[in-house]
């Protein structure tokens, strides 16, 4: 298993692998094993979450992989449900249970929730936690420049990383700037458009030319920017398709027609300034 990738330095010191596998509706019982065939493929960096019901397989798959714990990176997100200072640093002693491990390394507020009002006592749990050394980066997930610049203004600490969707027709190119000034690196979830692109004729054409699949352009366009990528497949063969994505590259040309088609109202998942997941 080749374990050398591109990493990303984050604005903690840390560095995160660019390319990470994630378990989005992966179910409970199946984790463990598609876990482990992503982890011995080669992905180092698994992306879960306390509301995906999946972090013990996530924990089992790590145990049996044999991979020293070290060589990994596991993020998992607070739940929207435990904002609160306290509330939070229980489920993350949930989460840690869970996953089996000792550290976790990048934990994130999975939405803010601002109708609640609560996400600054949940960051503030986050910082506490880092503080404590139980958690090596922190950062958020869907949070809008007017959340960021809350949370960063009341705590002075600058999240690690905004886990936010994007892909190339919803390619998030008005809030870039603002996380390019601040140091906050954009983790893209859905990054393959939930499939939607791998059908689009330009990514179609430039499959052909460079004879890769659909998705490994799409994978190729993230790592291209400077994007830390999720995809999430629960099929064997696609995971090792959206692992060899290291020995070609886009050219600019390339670059101009999948840019060409950014729609600013190609969302697919909620809206962050009014969502309410409980």
């Amino acid at each position: 298993m080749a374990l050398e990738q591109p990493r990303v330095s984050l604005n903690d010191g840390n560095t995160i692998p660019q390319l990470g596998f994630g378990v989005w509706q992966v179910p409970p019982g199946q984790t463990a094993d598609i876990v482990g065939e992503a982890i011995g493929t080669g992905f180092l960096s698994i992306d879960t979450a306390q509301g995906y019901q999946n972090e013990a397989g996530v924990g089992e798959a790590i145990r049996r992989s044999g991979v020293a714990r070290e060589s990994l990176f596991i993020t998992s997100k607070l739940r929207n449900g435990a904002h609160g200072h306290d509330e939070a640093m229980r489920a993350f002693e949930g989460t840690i249970e869970a996953l089996q491990v000792d550290v976790l390394d990048l934990f994130l507020i999975h939405w803010p929730m601002p109708r609640a009002g609560k996400y600054v006592d949940a960051w503030k749990a986050l910082v506490q936690l880092q503080k404590d050394g139980r958690v090596r980066s922190i950062g958020v997930s869907n949070f809008n420049p007017d959340h960021l610049e809350r949370i960063i203004w009341e705590t002075g600490v600058t999240p690690a990383v905004n886990q936010i969707e994007l892909h190339p027709t919803f390619a998030q190119k008005a809030v870039r700037d603002f996380h390019l000034q601040h140091g906050i690196r954009i983790e893209s979830w859905s990054p393959l458009g939930q499939g939607r692109e791998l059908a689009h004729p330009v990514v179609a054409a430039l499959a052909a030319k460079h004879r890769r699949t659909p998705a490994q352009i799409v994978i190729r366009w993230h790592l291209e920017q400077g994007l830390i990528v999720i995809p999430k497949t629960v099929t064997p063969s696609r995971i090792r398709e959206n692992f060899a994505v290291f020995d070609f590259g886009l050219d600019s040309d390339d670059m101009a027609q999948l840019a060409s088609l950014d729609d600013p109202q190609g969302r697919l998942g909620a809206d962050p300034a009014t969502a309410d997941f409980r």
